[in-house]
This record gives structure tokens, sequence and C-alpha cells, in this order.
């Protein structure tokens, strides 16, 4: 058996289940007024997962170890849970909190660092390091400049030590595969 046909399941379910997810909300909409998603939404939703679902399958074209493929698979699904969370509800308050808009600088270091490393494990290390202290960091500036919009310091801390946590996590699994 080839490494492509030993893939070819996990990458039916990989999206697979990234249908199922922008297909959750259509469903829901159907049977009450909780979920009202826009065209947007779907559109934002579909990019969103596409876009982490053609990266994660450009980053792992190459024989990788499986410590790689689980950083880049959990700092990927970190990255768009926080895009998810900062649009639907947001980390400091509701999402209509211009101070969210700080949280795109968490991807944007992502993305660039990726870029910027050539996908090699020790340069993708230290980026998911530094998203990791860079979410960090928005968490104690909104809270020591009060930006928490409702939020109360409990709650930002958690939800922004989450992040902290996935992203360390997942630089651990990139030093591990370098």
């Amino acid at each position: 058996m080839d490494r492509i046909s030993k893939l070819r399941p996990w990458r039916l379910i990989g999206w697979g289940a990234a249908a199922a997810l922008l297909l959750a909300p259509l469903v829901a909409m159907q049977f009450g007024d909780e979920v009202a998603w826009t065209g947007g939404d779907v559109l934002f939703a579909a990019l969103m997962l596409g876009g982490g679902g053609l990266a994660f399958e450009l980053a792992i074209r190459r024989r990788r170890p499986l410590a790689y493929r689980a950083a880049m698979a959990l700092a990927l699904g970190a990255a768009i849970l926080l895009l998810t969370v900062i649009g639907a509800v947001g980390l400091l308050g509701s999402e209509a909190n211009p101070a969210n808009l700080l949280y795109l600088g968490v991807t944007a270091l992502g993305a660039g660092g990726a870029l910027g490393s050539g996908l090699r494990p020790s340069g993708m290390a230290r980026t998911a390091a530094g998203m990791a202290a860079a979410q960090a960091l928005i968490a104690l500036a909104a809270l020591a400049a009060g930006w928490g919009g409702g939020s109360s310091p409990l709650e930002i801390l958690a939800l922004n030590g989450l992040f902290v946590a996935l992203f360390s996590t997942s630089a651990l699994l990139f030093d591990r595969s370098a």
C-alpha cells in the first residue's frame, strides 16, 4: 500500500468534517431562530475551513513526522477556532468590541511565520511560540487597559489561556519534529 492510499481515509474524514461543519448551521436554521447565518457568514466559514484544509494539505505534502503533522493540525485548528470565536462572540466582551481585532495579528503572525520559515519545523516552532506570546500579551494589555468589554478578568484569562496552551503545545510538537 503506497503512502497516498494510506492517507486517503484521513483526507476524506478531514474534508468531510469541514463540510459537516459548514452544513450544521444551515440545518440548524431549519429548526429554530437561534441560528441565523447569512450568505456572508457561510462564505467566511467556507474560506476559513477551506483555507485551513488547503494549508494543512500543502504543509504535509512532503513526508513529515507525526509530531509535525499534529503540530500543524493543532496550530491551524487553533487559528481557525480563534477567528471563529472573535467573529461570533468575541474574546474581549462581545464580537462588536474593536479590541478583538487585535487577535487578527496572532493569525497574521502565524501566516507570516509559516511563509517566512518555509514551513521548516524549527521555524514553525518559533512561529507557534510567537503566536502564544502574542495571544498572552493581548490578554494582558486588555486587562491593563480595561478593554474587557464586559468580560470578567477570569473569563479573559481563561479563554486566552486556552489559546496560549494550544499554540504552545503546537510549538513543542514542532520543536520535537525538528
